[in-house]
């Protein structure tokens, strides 16, 4: 998540946001949220858990499949 900020924080063009699963029930329910981290871009989740900065960075910088 701090990959995420850092990068919203470079760029007007990026957005990031952290939200607590447990608080936010029905998001995590639409969302399909079953582990943590999920990372959703453009609302569409793209992959779950924890990955490595540059791993973080080429999943971004990817075509949504």
């Amino acid at each position: 998540m701090l990959l995420a900020y850092r990068c919203a924080l470079a760029s007007e063009r990026v957005t990031a946001t952290a939200i607590e699963a447990n608080e936010f029930p029905q998001l995590s329910q639409e969302l399909g949220v079953w582990a943590v981290p999920r990372v959703v871009v453009d609302g569409e989740p793209r992959w779950d858990g924890a990955v490595p900065e540059p791993e973080f960075l080429r999943r971004i910088l990817a075509p949504a499949a």
